[in-house]
């Protein structure tokens, strides 16, 4: 095989990791700001309101557990549709494609949630230290 490829394949558990982590707390910060006006200059949501105050508190739960890597698939899962819902609720009214309608972040942060969900969490998890390294360690069914 390429000695490339080997390393390349060797480091897919950590570059997994690093991208969940990055993710997850760019997604945090999302939250953060609009909960508590701290990490960003936006105004802060009124508490209960929807869908934007239960949009915030996914972000910075979601966005937390997915950082650490604790519950990260569900977590991801959760975090997805969540963006995917603001996309279409609230950005593609506006416009088709993110550009014209502001949607780039949602969409992004969709994918690359859903993307965990079926990648995993990869290297340096929480979820490996309770028991979600047990899914890791099976082998692939055969098609």
């Amino acid at each position: 095989m390429n000695p490339l490829t080997d390393r390349l394949r060797q480091a897919q558990p950590y570059a997994l990791g690093l991208f969940r982590v990055v993710i997850g707390l760019l997604f945090a910060c999302h939250g953060a700001a609009s909960l508590f006006g701290v990490l960003g200059d936006g105004p802060t949501v009124t508490a209960g309101t929807w869908p934007g105050w239960y949009a915030a508190v996914i972000q910075l739960g979601a966005g937390a557990l997915v950082l650490v890597g604790l519950g990260t698939r569900s977590a991801a899962f959760l975090a997805s549709g969540s963006m995917a819902y603001a996309y279409f609720s609230v950005h593609q009214p506006e416009g088709l494609f993110p550009l014209q309608n502001s949607g780039e972040a949602s969409a992004l942060f969709c994918w690359a949630f859903l993307l965990i969900v079926f990648t995993g969490p990869g290297a340096l998890a929480l979820d490996g230290v309770f028991g979600g390294a047990r899914e890791e360690r099976r082998e692939p069914v055969a098609a």
